[in-house]
């Protein structure tokens, strides 16, 4: 008799893909204007390396549906940060080289060698997973640049309601999984990230109906034009219209 846990998985892949799929809109939107306007490239870059990571590591314990679901979100975060580099403007289109080179090739390089060369057995797995949760929190926690915006600007325009739907909904399904599971490493990152879901959707209905003042948005440009890159501060499944964004 299959586990319960199989079929909580496969409502938390389904769930999973929608939440990779969700941006399509954002990127159709820049494709469209051929600019990435203030969407940030942070989010698909986390999500990127978040699903690489928990690939390899659906692999090595092995987790199929987890391998499987991030191997699929592996190929579509690639196609979005492809297309941010195309359509951003020169500072932002720095920014994500640099940080696609630190984190989606020179971090996952060294998280999956350094364990493998160093620890033996089940100490690799227990490696990589502690690894995988704390970029799944940081996965999730990346539409907090965006929930930032709102908050300012009094406008839900970049923190689109399907993506933070989505987060809250993959981060419940994936703790109910991990619970199931006994896994530690599925359900830390994904309690946390259920919860930033909540914070997300109670922003969304206190703004989306709520209208930004010239001297809100034109403080934020002017903050904005002043900042410097921000190669640390980001996690996501959720971002701002999205993603700012996930």
């Amino acid at each position: 008799m299959v586990d319960i846990s199989f079929y909580v998985g496969v409502i938390g892949n389904v769930i999973s893909l929608l939440m990779f799929l969700s941006p399509v809109s954002t990127f159709k939107r820049i494709v469209e204007n051929r600019s990435t306007e203030n969407f940030e490239s942070v989010p698909y870059i986390c999500t990127l390396l978040n699903s690489c990571l928990w690939t390899y590591y659906g692999i090595i314990k092995p987790e199929l549906l987890v391998s499987t679901i991030n191997g699929f979100g592996v190929f579509v975060e690639i196609i979005y940060v492809i297309l941010f580099l195309i359509f951003a403007p020169r500072r932002m289109k720095m920014k994500t080289w640099i940080l696609v080179g630190l984190l989606d090739v020179g971090f996952l390089t060294a998280a999956i060698i350094v364990p493998k060369l160093a620890l033996q057995g089940t100490h690799q797995i227990d490696a990589l997973g502690f690894i995988c949760a704390g970029l799944n929190v940081v996965m999730y926690g990346s539409p907090l640049a965006a929930m930032k915006t709102v908050v300012t600007t009094k406008s839900v325009e970049y923190m689109p309601f399907l993506l933070s739907f989505f987060f809250f909904l993959n981060g419940a399904i994936w703790s109910l999984y991990a619970v199931l599971r006994q896994d530690i490493y599925l359900m830390v990152p994904n309690g946390i990230g259920c919860f930033l879901g909540v914070i997300q959707l109670v922003l969304y209905a206190i703004y989306r109906n709520a209208k930004p003042s010239k001297s809100d948005l034109s403080a934020k440009l002017i903050e904005e034009g002043s900042q410097q890159p921000n190669l640390i501060s980001s996690p996501s499944n959720q971002p701002p219209k999205k993603d700012v964004k996930w």
